[in-house]
């Protein structure tokens, strides 16, 4: 068996526990696994963590920038690799890894990250060669403070890694219409932090106009069903999040 690489593998994880017990047998190729668990969980998500080796904290969830700062410094590893409980990495990627982290000519590596929706990959809606920053060294990197969506920013030289990652978040409607309802309200939650301002004319235009670039101009027709399904989804994420920040407002303002 192949000596473990230098790496931290960095998870966040609410209620993952048949997914993590499924994704982290998969990752004995790093020398620590490090998982901050949401304090409100409540499966058994911690307990395949250690049973896996994993070192473990539980932290409450003050934004999913926050929670991965505070992860990124559990890490000992010179390199880190993040990776969330809905993705999978294949043999390949694994062996990309090694040898990124072997020859070290750069900071960071992107890698190409192909997203299932329903059971099947999207090939267009804008997801279309997505890549996404996710091995970097420790001591150069550090998490934005975003609510959602948060990225890492790596001092240094980024590269393109020959990787696939595959992100399996939407495997049921469930599954879909739950983070439809988490982002958008994250997102809304982010343009009041950010001072942003949303009016009517946002609410009515913006979601039909996000159908209108992922459907057809970002070819979502050419995913037949799903992408109807998907480019929809994405329209009513876009009018949550506009019309939420916008009656939040109206309702602290006390206007009519």
């Amino acid at each position: 068996m192949a000596e473990p690489l230098p790496i931290s593998v960095l998870l966040l994880a609410r209620n993952e526990s048949v997914a993590l017990a499924a994704l982290l047998p998969s990752l004995g190729f790093a020398a620590e696994i490090i998982v901050v668990v949401d304090a409100a969980t409540t499966d058994s998500t911690a307990q395949v963590c250690e049973r896996a080796g994993a070192r473990v904290f539980t932290r409450a969830l003050d934004g999913f920038g926050a929670q991965r700062r505070f992860a990124l410094e559990q890490c000992r590893e010179p390199w880190v690799f993040w990776i969330d409980a809905d993705e999978r990495l294949d043999a390949a990627g694994i062996a990309a890894i090694r040898d990124a982290v072997m020859r070290a000519d750069a900071e960071g590596y992107r890698i190409k990250r192909r997203t299932w929706f329903l059971g099947k990959a999207i090939r267009f809606c804008g997801w279309r060669n997505e890549r996404v920053l996710r091995l970097f060294r420790r001591d150069r990197a550090r998490f934005d403070g975003s609510l959602v969506h948060e990225q890492v920013h790596v001092d240094g030289r980024v590269v393109d890694l020959g990787a696939t990652l595959d992100h399996l978040s939407y495997e049921t409607w469930d599954d879909a219409r739950r983070k439809l309802l988490q982002y958008s309200a994250a997102n809304a939650g982010r343009m009041a932090l950010e001072a942003r301002r949303a009016t009517l004319l946002d609410v009515i235009t913006r979601p039909p106009l996000r159908f209108i670039r992922m459907y057809v101009l970002q070819l979502g027709v050419l995913d037949g069903a799903r992408g109807i399904l998907l480019c929809g989804l994405a329209a009513t994420q876009v009018f949550l999040k506009y019309a939420g920040h916008w009656a939040a407002r109206r309702g602290s303002t006390g206007s009519t």
